[in-house]
């Protein structure tokens, strides 16, 4: 049987997933350097892919990563269809509408790339990691496993993105890996007291030894 706190830390990553795509239409600019919105929640999915792997392992954290996929796709359909359904006369918000929630394909595409790889490479360096301490340091393995994730995910979105639209890409990558990677860190308080009460909630603490750390297992 599933676990309702299993299915209730899914929720939440998936939730953080759609959240943050809509939310990163915004564009904020720090001392001249320019972030989505979407930076509020994003880096909360990397935390909760932590809690995932750590607690019930890399499989577990695998399935929740493709329908938090799926979830994401489904939302950016739908969106789609309903900003192409014809407006009623009286209704003067169109365009609104379609600024707001709208996003260009290749956007989509940059976004759901650097989202798969980033995602599971974070999950395979935590198990990876987790079996060769023993799982002694928790914090050493959730800071390195971001930190070349978020190098990843940051990389894959912003060349796919904007690349040759004149768009500063390393600054542009270098400012996102180091506020999602900051996230991160100063979060790790958080990370410890959520991995604890779960492990001691749910009576499970999986080790990855002999888990294929692949995205899919054919």
């Amino acid at each position: 049987m599933v676990s309702t706190r299993y299915v209730t830390v899914a929720c939440l990553f998936v939730t953080c997933l759609i959240m943050s795509n809509i939310l990163a239409v915004k564009l904020t600019e720090v001392d001249g350097r320019v972030l989505d919105a979407g930076n509020v929640v994003f880096p909360i999915s990397y935390i909760i892919g932590d809690v995932l792997t750590e607690v019930w392992g890399f499989k577990a954290a695998r399935r929740v990563i493709w329908i938090g996929f799926a979830c994401n796709l489904l939302a950016a359909l739908a969106i789609q269809a309903a900003i192409h359904l014809p407006a009623a006369g009286f209704w003067q918000d169109q365009e609104a509408y379609e600024t707001i929630l709208g996003f260009s394909w290749r956007l989509l595409l940059a976004s759901f790339c650097a989202f798969l790889v980033g995602e599971f490479t974070n999950s395979a360096i935590m198990a990876k990691m987790k079996v060769a301490t023993e799982g002694r340091w928790l914090w050493s393995r959730t800071i390195s496993s971001t930190l070349v994730a978020e190098a990843l995910d940051s990389t894959i979105f912003v060349t796919i993105a904007f690349a040759g639209t004149g768009a500063p890409l390393l600054n542009t990558i270098t400012t996102n890996w180091v506020l999602k990677s900051g996230y991160e860190i100063i979060a790790t308080p958080l990370t410890y007291l959520a991995v604890g009460y779960l492990k001691r909630a749910e009576g499970v603490d999986v080790y990855d030894r002999d888990t294929r750390l692949v995205p899919i297992e054919l």
